[in-house]
């Protein structure tokens, strides 16, 4: 792993086997913020499902702006866990990223506030294993080009038998197969916010 300081001064990481940061170099904070929190409304005691655990900004950035929340990780790489212990963030971050490493390291935390799981493998898999619904979801593989498993109708489908009537999906990315992807598996599609470049983001809810 290869990090990389992101222009809002937070860290990333390259990945080699992608060939790609697990962030926006505009600011990965600011990226887990505008992308994922905002469009999802995040709010206390809410349940959420994040793809792609990654360093975990997008879980911690919850536990930063909301209480009472009940998190599910699903992250392929095991070794990344041990890679965020060293990874520095802003002081006004540190609380909430401390309780993510203590996640990172155990693969679970809970205290009276909050309760994360990560759960190890192929998303695909791994959510097959999941009985619960969600208020939110965070989708946050690497991009359709280098990671398209994650993007798929099918993919999307599953998501969809977890999600509440009235629940969020964010994702940064709004390429027109992922778009069209989502609209198939039953979603009804908008812009999400433009956050480090001219193009949107994508929220989804169930249709």
């Amino acid at each position: 792993m290869k990090l990389v300081k992101t222009k809002d001064n937070s860290y990333t990481f390259y990945s080699k086997i992608y060939d790609e940061t697990y962030h926006s170099v505009s600011g990965a904070l600011d990226e887990a913020l505008r992308k994922f929190i905002e469009p999802c409304k995040i709010k206390d005691r809410m349940k959420i499902l994040d793809i792609g655990f990654g360093l975990g900004y997008n879980v911690g950035m919850a536990l930063f702006k909301a209480k009472n929340l009940e998190i599910i990780s699903l992250e392929k790489n095991k070794q990344l866990l041990d890679e965020i212990q060293d990874v520095m963030v802003p002081d006004w971050f540190k609380e909430s990223y401390d309780k993510v490493k203590k996640c990172a390291k155990n693969l679970e935390y809970k205290d009276k506030n909050y309760e994360i799981k990560i759960l190890i493998g192929d998303a695909r898999e791994t959510i097959k294993e999941l009985n619960e619904k969600f208020d939110a979801v965070f989708l946050d593989p690497f991009s359709p080009k280098k990671n398209p498993e994650l993007w798929t109708k099918d993919f999307f489908k599953e998501i969809k038998k977890r999600m509440k009537k009235e629940a969020l999906l964010a994702t940064y990315s709004c390429a027109r197969l992922v778009r069209k992807n989502l609209k198939d598996a039953g979603f009804i599609v908008e812009d999400g916010p433009c956050v480090g470049r001219r193009a949107p983001s994508t929220i989804a809810r169930v249709a």
